[in-house]
C-alpha cells in the first residue's frame, strides 16, 4: 500500500484489553511468559489433583495400617508400613504441587514438560510396601 491512499474504510476491530495483573505469589511462582490455552491449565490442575487424591488415600492407609492391624502384623511390621505409606503420602502431596508449577511454567515459556520425578520414588516406595506385605504373610 503506498503512502498517499487513504486507510481502508470499515469496521475497525476492538482492540484486546490488556489481562488483569496477576497476583504477587503468581507472579514469583509463574514469572514470564504467555498465558497457555485454558484447557491446558485445567488439566494441568486436574492433574494435580489426582495425584492429591492418591497422597490422601497412602495418608489414610497409613492410618489404617496402624489402627486396624494389630492382629496381622508384628508391632514393628504395623509401624514400619504405615510410616511408610504416610511418608510417602506427604512426599506424594509435595511432590504434586512441585509437578503443578513445572508443568505451568513449562507451558507459559513454550518449554518441553518436565519429567515426573516424583513417579520412580512411587514406584520403589510401593514395591518396598509389597515386599514387607508378602515377607509378612509368608513368615506367618
Amino acid at each position: 500500500m503506498s503512502s498517499n491512499q487513504p486507510p481502508p474504510s470499515g469496521p475497525v476491530p476492538p482492540s484486546t484489553p490488556p489481562l488483569p495483573p496477576r497476583g504477587r505469589l503468581a507472579e514469583r511462582l509463574l514469572p514470564g511468559g504467555t498465558e497457555p490455552d485454558p484447557r491446558f491449565t485445567l488439566a494441568n490442575e486436574r492433574t494435580f489433583l489426582a495425584w492429591i487424591r492418591t497422597s490422601l488415600a497412602l495418608l489414610a492407609g497409613g492410618i489404617a495400617i496402624e489402627a486396624f492391624t494389630s492382629g496381622l502384623f508384628s508391632e514393628p511390621v504395623r509401624k514400619m508400613l504405615a510410616v511408610l505409606l504416610l511418608l510417602l503420602g506427604m512426599l506424594l502431596s509435595a511432590g504434586a504441587a512441585v509437578r503443578w508449577v513445572r508443568v505451568e511454567r513449562s507451558m507459559r515459556n513454550k518449554t518441553p514438560l518436565p519429567l515426573p520425578l516424583v513417579v520412580p520414588l512411587m514406584a520403589a516406595a510401593g514395591a518396598l510396601a509389597a515386599a514387607v506385605v508378602v515377607v509378612s504373610v509368608l513368615v506367618r
